[in-house]
């Protein structure tokens, strides 16, 4: 009697000359077509035969792994962050990942065999990462990042189940929003309107910006007329690469010629945060005086300076890096002696104001930037104080952040004291006329505006004891006559005396294939410089910067200046190294052949 032969794809159960039962189970097709045959062996019958209706169970519910490479956690998420995360996230979403992996998830985990890893791993890493220091926070970032990576390998057949979707991540409290107190606003306004860039600390408390933000904001974004702002990128890390062939022994970020591989900014998240924003008159004054100073700075900077119409820059028109922009929100805490916070805490403060003062949950989305599925809960984690104080900071915050009579709707009681210490300087008076006058040293080419007159004679004593027959003197000017005839207008008018300083000047071109040219004149030399002559004058220790120059004969030039004649030799040194590159390998810096 012949045996009947089993259909293709079935199962087969037969013990070996050794004595092993084995058994093979048809799972699916390989990648090349052929059928995945997959082989259990065991000792004795009926446990062979559990094994294969294991097996087949598996495969019926679709949970046997995929044929092919076996992954540790290790090699997954080494192959999920830089292979398929990289290309479908952004920037600072994928920095987030990496940090996860790299620093957490690998060195705790990445020995395991991926189709191995149990909940109860990853929860004891949690609690040895809380147990090290790591705040609650962080464990539960770690937490969404290696259930987003199984995820994706279940998907792709790698594991049948994903582990991180039962494990439980670390408990997450919800902390209270705690905004600033319209005190410690006021003090933070007035400390603002002493440094660089105040416009800038103004836009994060009065409309909560993000930072990212703010420092991708740029003056085509800016619409003066209609008293708007646009939204749409945002500011990015940077990421380095050494331009020294890690000759320096530094890392990248230290490098003297280090090179950004990372463009400098990005379009919003999503796209509720591309959004326009209506800004009070006050603060469209205080960035038009901010646009006035950068001019200034763009003059003072010269050859120095990078034109790429940021809003917000550095002293040479670079945009503001995000680190350092934190460290002077930390500088701008102490100095206004308020307490210490996160730069998000000002986003916070914000979008409490708003809320105090009534506007629109609409409105208030829009300005912040929230996601409408989001919006509701955002709203309330940020109103979570009593109507009585709501209504007393309401009276208090009009004043201080809005113009008398704007969307308060009361010129009598909403101008609060703030408003008078932070509004524009007013001329002095004339004691004959008793009219507001402004006091013009007048040096000839120069015109400098002062409130006092004691400022500007004191300018013109020194002007002439410096520069004997060159006379100058001291102009009274209405102020009808400065507004609309004097060079920069209001903005313009000086409330302290003139600073001068020695600056040091440094400079060499070389010709393609790195040759210096002999310019028959001394390569470093000082003068003495007032901080209105924006063409000599700085008040950085050092600043350099290398350039093709436009012609036939594609020198590279080297420009230097600074205070500090010891740093500005070292810069040049720097400088020069650079150039020597650039006029070697013009590629290397982007430069064109049509220079």
């Amino acid at each position: 009697m012949t045996k009947s032969r089993k259909p293709n794809g079935d199962s087969t159960i037969y013990q070996a000359k050794d004595g092993r039962w084995h058994g093979y189970v048809t799972v699916g097709v390989k990648d090349n077509g052929l059928p995945d045959r997959r082989h259990v062996t065991r000792k004795t019958r009926p446990e062979i035969t559990k094994a294969v209706r294991d097996l087949e169970a598996k495969r019926d519910k679709g949970k046997v792994p995929k044929a092919g490479q076996r992954w540790t956690v290790e090699s997954w998420l080494t192959h999920w962050v830089e292979n398929i995360a990289a290309l479908t996230v952004g920037e600072n979403t994928i920095d987030g990942y990496r940090v996860a992996v790299y620093h957490h998830l690998i060195p705790g985990l990445g020995a395991h065999r991926l189709e191995k890893l149990e909940p109860e791993h990853l929860e004891r890493l949690y609690a040895k990462m809380q147990g090290a220091g790591s705040s609650a926070g962080t464990a539960h970032q770690v937490h969404r990042t290696v259930r987003v990576a199984l995820n994706e390998a279940v998907r792709r057949k790698a594991i049948t189940e994903n582990p991180a979707t039962i494990a439980k991540a670390p408990v997450l409290d919800e902390t209270e929003v705690e905004p600033y107190s319209v005190e410690e606003v006021q003090r933070l306004l007035l400390e603002a309107a002493k440094v660089r860039n105040t416009a800038r600390w103004v836009i994060a408390l009065a409309l909560g910006l993000r930072q990212g933000e703010v420092l991708g904001l740029q003056w085509e974004d800016v619409d003066f007329e209609a008293g708007v702002i646009l939204v749409r990128r945002g500011r990015l890390r940077p990421r380095y690469k050494h331009g020294c062939g890690d000759r320096c022994g530094r890392k990248p970020g230290y490098c003297p010629t280090k090179i950004n591989i990372r463009r400098e900014t990005k379009s919003t998240k999503s796209k509720a945060g591309k959004r326009p924003i209506g800004v009070p008159e006050e603060l469209m004054k205080l960035l038009a005086q901010h646009k006035e100073t950068q001019d200034r700075e763009r003059l003072r900077a010269r050859d120095l300076w990078v034109e790429k119409e940021y809003v917000f820059t550095s002293e040479v028109g670079e945009p503001l890096n995000p680190n350092t922009d934190y460290h002077r929100w930390k500088d701008l805490l102490k100095a206004a002696e308020v307490r210490d916070a996160r730069l998000h805490d000002a986003r916070h403060t914000a979008a409490t104001v708003l809320l105090i003062l009534g506007v629109p949950d609409a409105v208030v989305d829009a300005i912040m930037g929230w996601e409408p599925g989001k919006s509701a809960r955002m709203r309330r984690r940020y109103q979570h104080m009593t109507s009585p104080v709501l209504r007393q900071t309401a009276d208090k915050i009009g004043g201080l952040l809005w113009p008398a009579g704007g969307p308060t709707g009361n010129s009598e009681t909403d101008a609060g004291p703030a408003q008078a210490e932070l509004s524009l300087p007013q001329p002095s008076a004339d004691p004959v006329s008793d009219q507001p006058v402004v006091f013009v040293a007048n040096l000839g080419r120069q015109l400098v505006p002062f409130l006092d007159r004691e400022h500007a004679l004191a300018l013109v004593d020194r002007w002439n004891a410096e520069r004997p027959g060159h006379s100058a003197g001291v102009e009274v000017w209405d102020q009808a006559k400065w507004d609309n005839e004097g060079p920069g207008g209001r903005r313009a008018i000086r409330d302290r005396s003139v600073d001068q300083k020695v600056i040091f000047h440094a400079y060499a071109a070389l010709r393609p294939g790195g040759e210096r040219v002999d310019l028959a004149v001394p390569e470093q030399w000082s003068v003495a410089a007032w901080d209105f002559e924006p063409d000599l004058y700085t008040d950085r220790s050092a600043s350099w910067r290398t350039a093709r120059r436009p012609g036939p004969e594609q020198l590279v030039e080297v420009q230097v200046r600074g205070t500090d004649k010891v740093a500005v030799a070292a810069a040049f040194g720097e400088a020069l190294e650079q150039a020597v590159d650039r006029a070697q390998n013009p590629g290397k810096y982007g430069d064109s052949s049509d220079w």
